[in-house]
């Protein structure tokens, strides 16, 4: 882990020594309590338990299945025959008529405030959380869904949700659940074609929209011909402005719809499990996106195999802030309300003391929710990792001395079981304040988490992240980590309702016979693969097939499988490129690695097979980046300017060359030049999707004279 600082010194190693002989009393003092109270070796063998086992075997192929058994909950679920999310939301509104379901936050109003440069920004002045029971929320839902059929929406029309993630996002979902229309998932964050091309694909004359999102509209209307009704979901202090919009649009407000529906005669048109309940466009990282057909069954069956994998409570608090629109949200959300979980909607702009719109002295989302569970996905992860280190780089050096010991001793005790409260209090109270101070359960999907950032988070907001492995057209689940599994880097066995087979990739000379671990393209089967792409029969051919009785997905991705039926993901299929002298790079391993680095923010390697080394696009991190000008000597530069020099860029390629030899990087996977980007690479660029996942084509083509350039030099 990276410390900064200069630690050296007889009076350093004086106070090292006193805390490492304070410690080892302390340790002889309470070991025997800790071990009565805490039962390590409990935890170490579910630790050591066996997490699948091979079910079939060739030269070719391997299949894995899950040695866990069905938990309390999917035994329900199944008892009760809940096999469509209508009768999810029926049955757990029957368990849990009057607690807290989906709560926002109140705005009062916005004031000024004036900033340290003179500048004035708007804040919200905001209150408490306001909640919806599960009751109200399921007769909102059914409201909501009656008022689309006043509307002139029916049964297997597609409605398409297009919105920032909130409490009005799932009860217009569950809506159009209830009444049997497919429900179209665009991310807020996509280019105005993308969305164009979403909603014309599916045919769709009825679109659901935010306040904020509905401007965006005048635009994209021109593109979409077919739509007549927009619903917005409205502002808390602003009233819309409905002029300038195509005429012939009708523009009405969310509870307006509902009033529509609570007066309704319509008589409900509830699914069955193989109808269509969402066409999830993906944010495409190859493309054009594509939209996944997602069946009722297939939710249910993710939802399963999720309840099977996490240990939530009654007494748990969700913050919901990744973006619904995408299936692993929707389903964590979903799970939570299966255990009675209150969910309180939160966003970037809100979440943190620290946040852009929050006032100074007042709190964030998280400090008022003080949540227990959250979803993440890697990046934003490697961020709070990052912010940990920057401030620990402004720290006195004997605070970086004891932070190093308690995260070192932490990480000690933590490998042999054990937890270290009182270090959590003293030593890393202050950095769970960041979220609130309560998290325990943080569940990341999306990409893979770098092994080092997985351990510092775990140890630092001393809770425990759980890495899953799923894709859209798997229903976000085919592996999810133990909750014992003390490792990092690894994404767990395969759930509980699907198999993960392993086959040969021959090009990329990866095979099954490979020792120490069996290697190759992992498949995913069970209920939970989709029906395949929307309008795309060509290449729902291509990339699902039928066998052995079940629905598989061909995802692209290299996994390895340890003896304990764990798989870890090595490689992609479309990141790996073959240099001039042959040797193979994965550029999305090389990426994992280089983030670590506190100088990046973001990286894109590059790589060209008719050339002997790859090259790298690197988003720097602001302040370290200034510190390390000041260091060379061009501390009088500004960001942008420092971005452009050569001098900066060949600082760090070094900085980025020591980084990858401590990650024991080949030296081929080395990128030998780097441009330093000053933009942030966001979702409404279009140069990453909303999961964060370079868009790699798109990157290459808006950066494509720098690429000629450090390939020339």
């Amino acid at each position: 882990m990276y410390m900064g600082g200069n630690m050296d010194g007889i009076g350093f190693s004086i106070a090292l020594g006193a805390i490492r002989a304070l410690a080892f009393i302390y340790d002889i003092l309470t070991f025997p309590i800790y071990v009565l109270l805490q039962r390590p070796w409990q935890q170490r063998q579910h630790s050591r338990k066996i997490k699948a086992q091979p079910i079939s075997q060739d030269a070719k192929t391997i299949t894995y299945r899950s040695t866990m058994q069905p938990g309390p909950l999917h035994v329900t679920l199944l008892r009760e025959k809940v096999d469509t999310m209508v009768k999810l939301m029926e049955f757990v509104t029957k368990k849990y008529p009057n607690k807290r379901c989906l709560g926002t936050r109140e705005i009062f109003g916005e004031d000024d405030e004036q900033q340290s440069n003179g500048k004035v920004f708007k804040k919200f002045n905001m209150g408490e959380y306001r909640w919806k029971t599960y009751s109200e929320v399921n007769m909102l839902a059914t409201n909501f869904g009656k008022g689309l059929r006043e509307l002139g929406c029916k049964p297997g029309e597609n409605v398409v949700i297009f919105a920032e993630t909130r409490a009005e996002w799932m009860i217009a979902a569950h809506g159009l659940f209830r009444e049997n229309i497919p429900l179209v998932t665009i991310y807020a964050t996509l280019g105005d074609e993308a969305i164009a091309h979403g909603i014309n694909e599916t045919d769709v004359t009825t679109v659901v929209t935010s306040f904020e999102l509905m401007p965006k509209f005048k635009k994209v209307l021109a593109l979409t011909p077919k739509v007549k009704t927009l619903i917005y979901m409205e502002d808390q202090l602003k009233d819309l402005d409905k002029t300038g919009y195509a005429d012939g649009i009708q523009i009405i407000s969310l509870t307006e719809v509902l009033k529509k529906g609570k007066g309704s005669k319509y008589e409900s048109s509830p699914p069955e499990t193989n109808d269509p309940a969402i066409i999830m466009y993906t944010s495409g990282s190859t493309g054009v996106p594509k939209g996944v057909m997602i069946l009722h069954k297939n939710l249910i069956a993710t939802l399963k195999a999720f309840c099977d994998a996490t240990d939530i409570y009654e007494q748990d608090i969700m913050i919901g802030f990744l973006p619904l629109a995408h299936v692993f949200e929707l389903l964590v959300e979903t799970v939570c309300l299966c255990a009675g979980v209150p969910i309180g909607y939160s966003s970037a702009l809100t979440m943190l003391d620290s946040s852009s719109k929050i006032k100074k002295g007042t709190k964030g989302d998280a400090s008022v929710l003080q949540p227990t569970c959250m979803t993440s996905v890697p990046l934003i992860l490697d961020r709070i990792s990052k912010t940990i280190q920057d401030k620990l780089g402004k720290s006195s050096d004997l605070k970086k001395l004891i932070f190093k010991f308690s995260y070192d001793y932490k990480a000690k005790w933590a490998r042999r079981g054990y937890d270290t409260p009182i270090i959590n209090k003293f030593v890393f109270g202050a950095i769970r304040q960041l979220m609130g101070g309560h998290i325990r359960l943080i569940i990341s999907g999306g990409a893979p988490l770098a092994p080092e950032t997985h351990e510092q988070i775990n140890n630092c907001l001393c809770a425990t992240i759980i890495q899953g492995y799923g894709l859209t057209e798997t229903t976000s689940s085919a592996c999810v980590q133990d909750f014992y599994d003390k490792s990092f880097g690894r994404v767990g066995g395969p759930t509980t309702i699907c198999e993960i087979k392993i086959t040969n990739w021959e090009e990329g000379g990866y095979r099954v016979t490979d020792k120490p671990y069996p290697r190759g393209e992992i498949l995913v089967g069970g209920d939970n693969v989709s029906a395949g792409y929307y309008k795309l029969p060509g290449k729902t051919a291509e990339e699902f097939l039928e066998a052995d009785g079940k629905r598989w997905f061909k995802t692209g991705d290299i996994g390895e499988v340890h003896d304990d039926g764990v798989v870890t993901i090595i490689d992609r299929k479309k990141d790996l490129v073959k240099l001039q002298a042959g040797e193979y790079v994965s550029l999305g391993k090389v990426e994992t690695q280089l983030k670590t680095c506190p100088l990046v923010d973001n990286i894109c390697v590059y790589g060209e097979s008719s050339k002997q080394y790859c090259v790298a696009l690197v988003v720097p991190n602001q302040s370290n980046l200034m510190e390390l000008a000041t260091k060379i000597g061009m501390g009088d530069k500004n960001f942008e300017e420092l971005c452009d020099l050569p001098e900066m860029e060949k600082a760090v390629a070094n900085e980025l060359a020591e980084h990858a030899k401590r990650a024991k990087l080949q030296k081929f996977e080395i990128p030998h030049a780097v441009k330093l980007v000053a933009e942030v690479w966001s979702p409404d660029m279009g140069l990453v999707t909303a999961a964060f996942k370079l868009k790699r084509k798109d990157i290459q083509d808006r950066y494509q004279c720098d690429l000629r350039r450090m390939y020339a030099s």
